[in-house]
């Protein structure tokens, strides 16, 4: 700090400056004075973003919207439950087995048609599972307006309600409460 300037005779000399209180300071960069700063990369250089093309708005407009989500959870859902039940059968000791002949040795052509039903089944049933819980997921996110954890807890309850509720009403109020509490678990560990 530099030393204040020397006074004249006779005037008499300015008052020191106040000592600096740090407990002030840390307020102001660290408490409940601190103030929060508004980064704006374009006043930074920023990465140069040439504006949107009406091709590009469009494309993401259909991205967006209800029918593409649950046709795009439709297809994944197949392709992974396909996979899923294909691992299953390839894991399970009775693919091929015939209770008639218990001895039998099932054949190849035998046990890859048992793999490929149970493939299909499974991929049916997820694609089924997907685009419901796609579809109802973006109905209530467009309903409610906001896009947040309750969405999901939301469609996993009518999803799994509806899929329970063909077994009677507890099975449904089971599969509300277990489909809301995995989609709750789910976007807990990915948001």
């Amino acid at each position: 700090m530099a030393a204040p300037p020397p006074s004249a005779p006779g005037e008499p000399a300015p008052p020191p400056p106040p000592p600096l209180q740090y407990s002030l300071l840390l307020q102001h960069l660290v408490g409940d004075k601190r103030q929060p700063r508004v980064w704006d990369p374009a006043a930074l250089g920023g990465i140069p973003c040439p504006p949107k093309s009406e091709e590009q708005k469009m494309v993401e407009r259909v991205m967006e919207s209800c029918p593409f989500k649950a046709a795009l959870a439709c297809v994944g859902g197949f392709v992974l439950g396909g996979a899923f039940g294909i691992f299953t059968a390839g894991i399970d000791t009775n693919v091929g087995f015939d209770p008639k002949d218990p001895y039998r040795t099932p054949t190849a052509k035998e046990v890859l048609k048992d793999m490929g039903q149970r493939g299909i089944s499974y991929a049916k049933n997820f694609a089924i599972v997907g685009a419901m819980f796609s579809c109802t997921e973006c109905v209530v996110e467009s309903y409610r307006g906001k896009s947040d954890w309750k969405n999901s807890v939301i469609s996993g309850c009518i999803t799994g309600g509806a899929i329970g509720f063909r077994a009677g009403l507890k099975a449904g109020v089971i599969g509300c409460g277990g489909f809301a509490a995995f989609s709750a678990a789910v976007d807990y560990y990915l948001r």
